[in-house]
């Protein structure tokens, strides 16, 4: 599901932003490339640390939007490139996944996986 590029941008910094919306406005949060982990059944695994607002959407509605980038990866027309997901998510704090991504990130309270079911490049 992800193309080389997608994961190349992965592996540079940039700002990650996640859309979620319950029955309210829009909440919008941010994280690092850096923290996200693809899983090999395209899966993406985010530390959680706050994210309440967040939570509290996925509580009434699973579906989010995501948007990343980097400047450092090339794109459809010149440096830097960036990408439009599309999918479900949801927040756990048990299991194996949980146990791995709190001895990479000892700070997290719970993981944000995200299904994607869009992948688009935007620029």
């Amino acid at each position: 599901m992800f193309s080389e590029t997608f994961l190349e941008v992965v592996k540079n910094e940039g700002v990650v932003s996640i859309v979620t919306w319950g029955s309210g406005e829009p909440h919008i949060v941010n994280t690092w490339n850096s923290y996200l982990t693809i899983t090999d059944d395209s899966r993406i695994l985010i530390p959680a640390a706050g994210m309440t607002s967040t939570e509290a959407d996925l509580a009434v509605n699973s579906r989010v939007k995501v948007t990343l980038g980097s400047k450092n990866v090339q794109g459809l027309f010149a440096m830097g490139t960036g990408f439009r997901l599309e999918g479900t998510a949801r927040l756990f704090a048990e299991g194996a996944e949980y146990e791995m991504m709190k001895e990479k990130y000892p700070f997290l309270t719970r993981v944000l996986e995200i299904k994607p079911e869009l992948v688009k490049q935007t620029v």
